[in-house]
C-alpha cells in the first residue's frame, strides 16, 4: 500500500535569504531597476566545477498549474508547498482570477498577490506577465493586513507588469455588450483590452512608467485617443479626464512605491543562487489564450508554456511541474463544455463544492470529469504529478461519468479538438464508475479512502496517464493526502 506523510508546514531553511533592510521612504528614488528590499543576490560561482557553473540549473524549480477552465483550488497547494520554497511567483493573468486559501477554518481570497503571503519568511513576486489595477492591488494589500496578515518585505510588484486604466475596463465592457450571445464572459476588469494594448505597444503602460516624467503627458495623450475609440464604441458621449487620472494613479504610484523593483533581474539571480521557486498559475490551461478553448479563453499563456515569458525565468530551470485538477470538471462564462451537466447533477456538484467565482460570485457550469480535455493539458504543460481536488464534493452519488473519448463527426477521438466549432459538436463518450455515500473529509491515508474511491481515482491517473501524488477531500491543510509510491 502507498505511505502517506503527515500534513505539516515544512521548516523553512533559516538561510535561504540573507537580512533584508526594510523597505525606504516613499521619497526615496523611483524604483526603474531594483525594490531596496530585493536587493539582487549576486551568487558567486567561485569552488564551483565546471560542469556545476554549465549546469547551475539544478535548482528545484517548481510549478503548479491548473489543467481545467481555471477554480482548482491551486491556492491550497501553493499553500501547502510555499513552506518548502523560498520564493513563489505568480506569472500571469490579472484580478480575473482567484485563489481562496483557508486557514483554521477562516477563508482568504485573492487575486493578484500571491498565495505565498500567509508565510512571511518566503518573498512573494509579482511578475513581470501580470497585468494589475494599482487600486486593486492595494486594496487587496489592505484587506490582508487588516486581517493580521504580514505585507511588508515579502512582496516585489515588477516594474515591467502592465497596468489597467479606467478606459481598459470601460473597452471590455462595451466589447461585451456588443457581442451579445457571443460574448465570451469575461469579468469586465479591463483585462483583455489591457493585454491588447501590450501587443500594440505605442498606447501601453507598465509599472515603472508611472514613475516616469513624462508619465502625465503620455496620459493625455492615451485618454485622448481611448476617448475617440470608447465613444466610437458606445455610439454616445464618453469623457475621460486625463489630469483626474494622472493624480489618481500618481497616488497609487506613491503607495506602491515600496514594492516595486526589477522582478526579472530578482529571479535570475535567484535561480543562480539556488534559491527554491515555486510558480503559481492562474485560471487554468483550458484557457490558455494560444492553447485552449480559442476565443472562449483569457488574455495569457495560463497553460505551463507560460512560466518563461511571464517570469523571465528560462524554463530549463523548471525541475517539477504538478497539475492541478478537480475531481469534476467546472466552467465559468461563454464557450463550449463538453461534458456539462445543466441538471440536477451539476446543481448537486455546485452546491456541494461552493462552485460560485472567487472574485466574481458568478455559479459556474458544472459536468463531469474530462479525461480527454486534461490528458491534452497535461501533455501540453509537462505535468509531471497531479494533484486531484475536491474528491469528498462527489460523496453521495450513486455513480460516476469520465469522459474518456469524444465522438466527432461520426467517428471517436480521444485528441482535443483546435477549432471551437469542433469542440462544441464534440459528444462525449461515458465510462461509468460506482460512486461512495461515506463522507470522506476525515481521510487521511489513502487506506482511508473507500475502494470506489481509490478506483476512481486511479482511473483518472491511468487515462490521464500521470501519477497521483497529492488528493484533497477538504479546503484545510490537513484535509490532504500524500502519495508517495504506485497505486496501481
Amino acid at each position: 500500500m502507498p505511505r502517506e506523510r503527515e500534513i505539516r508546514s515544512a521548516p523553512v531553511n533559516k538561510q535561504s535569504f540573507r537580512p533584508y533592510p526594510l523597505p525606504g521612504k516613499l521619497e526615496s528614488p523611483p524604483p526603474t531597476t531594483q525594490n531596496p528590499v530585493f536587493q539582487t543576490v549576486n551568487p558567486s560561482l567561485e569552488g564551483l566545477s565546471e560542469h556545476q557553473k554549465e549546469r547551475i540549473c539544478g535548482v528545484p524549480a517548481t510549478c503548479v498549474v491548473g489543467l481545467q477552465w481555471g477554480d482548482e483550488a491551486k491556492g491550497k497547494i501553493v499553500d501547502l508547498l510555499t513552506g518548502e520554497h523560498d520564493i513563489v511567483v505568480r506569472y500571469q493573468g490579472g484580478a480575473n482570477a482567484g485563489h481562496t486559501v483557508v486557514l483554521g477554518g477562516e477563508p482568504f481570497k485573492l487575486s493578484l498577490v500571491p498565495s505565498g503571503i500567509f508565510r512571511p519568511p518566503v518573498r512573494c513576486v509579482i511578475a513581470n506577465g501580470v497585468v494589475l489595477h494599482p487600486g486593486s492591488l492595494l486594496e487587496e494589500i489592505e484587506r490582508l493586513r487588516c486581517r493580521g496578515v504580514q505585507v511588508e518585505d515579502n512582496l516585489l510588484v515588477s516594474n515591467r507588469a502592465h497596468v489597467i486604466f479606467p478606459w481598459h475596463i470601460e473597452e471590455d465592457r462595451l466589447l461585451e455588450k456588443a457581442a451579445g450571445s457571443e460574448a465570451i464572459g469575461t469579468t469586465l476588469r479591463g483585462i483583455g483590452p489591457c493585454y491588447r494594448d501590450k501587443v500594440g505597444r505605442s498606447l501601453a503602460f507598465r509599472v515603472g512608467d508611472l514613475y516616469q516624467p513624462n508619465f502625465r503627458d503620455r496620459v493625455r495623450q492615451a485618454a485622448q485617443f481611448k476617448q475617440r475609440m470608447l465613444q466610437c464604441l458606445s455610439g454616445e458621449p464618453i469623457e475621460l479626464d486625463a489630469d483626474a487620472i494622472y493624480e489618481q494613479y500618481r497616488q497609487y504610484a506613491e503607495q506602491l512605491r515600496r514594492w516595486v523593483g526589477d522582478s526579472t533581474a530578482y529571479l535570475l539571480d535567484a535561480v543562480e543562487a539556488q534559491k527554491r521557486i515555486l510558480f503559481e498559475g492562474a485560471q487554468g490551461a483550458l484557457l490558455d489564450v494560444d492553447h485552449g478553448t480559442f476565443p472562449y479563453v483569457t488574455s495569457s499563456n495560463s497553460s505551463g508554456v507560460g512560466v518563461s515569458s511571464g517570469s523571465g525565468v528560462p524554463a530549463r530551470y523548471l525541475t517539477k511541474i504538478i497539475g492541478i485538477i478537480k475531481a469534476y470538471s467546472t466552467r465559468v462564462g461563454g464557450g463550449p463544455f463538453p461534458t456539462e451537466q445543466a441538471n440536477e447533477i451539476g446543481q448537486y456538484i455546485r452546491d456541494r463544492g461552493n462552485e460560485y467565482g472567487t472574485v466574481t460570485r458568478r455559479p459556474r457550469r458544472c459536468g463531469w470529469f474530462d479525461a480527454v480535455a486534461v490528458r491534452y493539458t497535461a501533455r501540453l504543460s509537462g505535468v509531471d504529478v497531479l494533484a486531484v481536488m475536491l474528491l469528498d464534493v462527489l460523496s453521495g452519488l450513486e455513480e460516476l461519468k469520465v469522459c474518456t473519448c469524444y465522438e466527432l463527426d461520426g467517428q471517436k477521438t480521444t485528441n482535443f479538438p483546435a477549432h471551437v466549432d469542433e469542440l462544441w459538436r464534440a459528444q462525449p463518450v461515458y465510462e461509468t464508475l460506482p460512486g461512495w455515500k461515506e463522507d470522506i473529509s476525515h481521510a487521511r491515508r489513502w487506506e482511508d479512502l473507500p475502494a470506489n474511491a481509490q478506483n476512481y481515482l486511479r482511473r483518472i491517473s491511468q487515462l490521464i496517464g500521470r501519477p497521483l501524488e497529492i488528493i484533497s477531500v477538504g479546503p484545510d491543510r490537513e484535509q490532504t493526502i500524500f502519495i508517495h509510491s504506485a497505486i496501481f
